[in-house]
């Protein structure tokens, strides 16, 4: 293969890196949507507590989010204009939009090896603080709290050894709630189906960047040096026909 037909794949997977990487981002901009306006962590970040410990990590996530869909999507648009128009400065732009979403990702992947509960944590920590203080009875707003939590995740009270109010919670499940499953549990198994689904795009994210980056900048060096581009190349004036003074441009290939 020749190093024109070798530009000419780059090119072509290039655009085709950038198309998956803006649907990517379509997939991580309802991720974060949903994490932030979606009625299991709204009902979550709600809760009228003096410390919430889930909605500095609800606005962390989401202002995280929405900068990644960002550099994905900036980076991908750069990029694709770049293939198309063959501009360098666009290509180091894609380059650089890349690279920085490609660190974030990383980081974010550190922080779940690092913290794999931390988001679990705060959420079973805000529905304990709802709990005790609806159990404790001091006002109506709690238990209307509480049961607007334990609606959204189809659960009711909490079975935990550790509970220190005993069987008042007896009062919460009646009827058909008392079918529903333990609300810590409920909880967690919600939290583990969306811990699953962002794990499986930052796994695919960081294998797009990787790609969008090296081709990238094979592209940006193809570019720079001028050659074996579609539209680029070295031109020289040649005769049309012996004893004829007309001369045009005669393309020479690299």
């Amino acid at each position: 293969m020749g190093p024109w037909s070798r530009v000419r794949v780059a090119k072509c997977q290039m655009l085709v890196t950038c198309f998956f990487i803006l649907l990517l981002g379509l997939s991580e901009a309802t991720i974060v949507t949903l994490t932030y306006f979606g009625a299991h962590f709204a009902v979550i970040r709600q809760a009228s507590l003096e410390k919430n410990p889930s909605q500095a990590m609800h606005q962390w996530a989401f202002s995280a989010g929405l900068s990644l869909v960002g550099l994905l999507t900036l980076g991908a648009v750069l990029s694709a204009a770049a293939t198309v128009r063959e501009a360098q400065g666009l290509m180091a732009g894609g380059f650089l939009c890349f690279s920085l979403a490609f660190c974030a990702q990383v980081q974010v992947v550190f922080w779940r090896l690092h913290s794999p509960t931390q988001v679990e944590d705060a959420m079973l920590d805000t529905y304990d603080l709802v709990y005790e203080q609806a159990m404790k009875g001091t006002s109506h707003v709690w238990r209307q709290e509480l049961a607007a939590i334990q609606d959204v995740f189809l659960c009711c009270g909490k079975r935990s050894p550790f509970s220190r109010l005993g069987n008042t919670e007896a009062d919460l499940c009646q009827g058909e709630e008392t079918a529903r499953e333990d609300c810590l549990q409920g909880i967690r198994s919600f939290l583990r189906t969306y811990q699953q689904v962002t794990s499986s795009l930052t796994s695919i994210g960081l294998a797009l960047t990787v790609s969008a980056l090296l081709l990238s900048s094979f592209l940006w060096f193809a570019i720079r040096s001028g050659c074996c581009l579609d539209r680029k190349g070295k031109y020289t004036l040649a005769p049309r026909s012996p004893g004829e003074k007309s001369r045009w441009a005669q393309r020479v290939p690299c």
